[in-house]
């Protein structure tokens, strides 16, 4: 394969998870941020322009930039996957009941998913001190302004 079909390629990969993930704007149940990670990735290998725009844009650029530097999850997206992983419980014990392996299966991947979440840290939020005097500057208050 040559360099120019393997860009596309991962071009293509990319371009496929991030319209999987705007989908999962419109559709409750469907994560978001999951898809853009691989088109992330993806965009890395064939489109580092696109990656630099997935990870400046407003909403979705944090959450993006926290899993990449700190691979954690927020809380409140940990409790969004949790409440969307009970759900899909629910609807395949309706729905697979009577299909026992397959069920069990489903539920494997689902605990194991939820395993995968709780094992991420939360995010490490570095908050700053206020403004830093400039290198050089004398601090106000040391007896040097004075006569």
């Amino acid at each position: 394969m040559t360099r120019t079909a393997l860009i596309l390629l991962w071009r293509a990969v990319g371009l496929l998870f991030f319209v999987i993930g705007l989908i999962g704007i419109l559709v409750p149940v469907m994560p978001t941020v999951p898809f853009w990670l691989v088109a992330l990735w993806a965009f890395g290998k064939g489109h580092p322009a696109w990656r630099a725009r997935l990870l400046d844009h407003p909403v979705y650029g944090p959450p993006l930039r926290t899993w990449e530097e700190q691979g954690a999850i927020p809380r409140r997206a940990k409790r969004a996957a949790y409440v969307g992983l009970c759900g899909s419980v629910l609807i395949c014990s309706l729905v697979l009941h009577d299909r026992p392996i397959v069920l069990a299966m489903v539920l494997v991947f689902l605990g194991g998913s939820g395993l995968f979440i709780a094992s991420r840290p939360e995010p490490i939020v570095v908050r700053s001190a206020g403004p830093q005097p400039l290198p050089g500057a004398v601090p106000p208050g040391d007896g040097s302004d004075e006569p």
